[in-house]
C-alpha cells in the first residue's frame, strides 16, 4: 500500500517572501511524501528575490514560484488541502476563505524578513535567519508520524511546532 502524499499550503498576506521560502523547503524536505503550495490574502504579483537567493543558498528548488492569491485553493477545482500554515501574523487574523477538505490549520508566524531595511547584506541576512525558523519548523512537521498520531496529538503538535524559536506570536490561529 503506498503511503498518502500530503498537500500543504503555506499562507502569508504578500506571497512574497515567508510563503515562498515554505513552500521550497518542503519541496526539499518532504519530496515525494508532501505537495507543497503558497499563496496570499493580497499578493504582491512578485517575488522577492531575497527569498529567491536564501532558497538557492540552501539548496532548495528555486524554480516555478509566483506570488498568488489563496483564492485559486479555495475552489473545487483546486487540490484538496491537508494542511493550511499561516506564516505571517496578519493573514494569522484574516477571515480565510473555505478550504475544500478541511484542512487542518496552525499558525507559525516568524518576523518579515522583507521588512528589514539596511544593506543587501543586511536583508539577506534577514532572509536567510527566516529561512532557518521555516526550516526547522518544516523538519519538525516532515517527521511527524503521519499515519499513527491521532487528529487531536497532530493538532497539538502542528500548534507547537508555531511556538519553536523565532515565532511572533503565542495566540495567533490560522483561518
Amino acid at each position: 500500500m503506498n503511503d498518502p502524499v500530503y498537500n500543504v499550503l503555506f499562507l502569508c498576506t504578500g506571497n512574497t517572501a515567508r510563503s515562498v521560502m515554505a513552500e521550497g523547503i518542503l519541496r526539499k524536505l518532504g519530496a515525494g511524501r508532501f505537495n507543497a503550495f503558497s499563496a496570499g490574502s493580497q499578493p504582491k504579483g512578485v517575488v522577492n528575490p531575497f527569498a529567491i537567493k536564501a532558497l538557492e543558498m540552501f539548496d532548495c528548488p528555486t524554480d516555478g514560484y509566483r506570488s498568488k492569491s489563496w483564492e485559486e485553493f479555495a475552489t473545487p477545482a483546486a487540490p484538496k488541502m491537508d494542511f493550511v500554515f499561516t506564516v505571517c501574523d496578519s493573514a494569522a487574523g484574516e477571515t480565510c476563505p473555505v478550504w475544500p477538505g478541511q484542512p487542518m490549520t496552525a499558525h507559525w508566524g516568524i518576523e518579515d524578513p522583507a521588512a528589514v531595511e539596511g544593506t543587501d547584506i543586511e536583508k539577506q541576512r534577514a532572509f536567510n535567519e527566516a529561512f532557518r525558523y521555516l526550516r526547522n519548523r518544516i523538519a519538525a512537521f516532515t517527521s511527524l508520524p503521519m499515519k499513527s498520531i491521532g487528529s487531536l496529538a497532530l493538532s497539538a503538535k502542528l500548534r507547537d511546532i508555531g511556538q519553536m524559536d523565532g515565532s511572533t506570536s503565542t495566540s495567533a490561529k490560522a483561518g
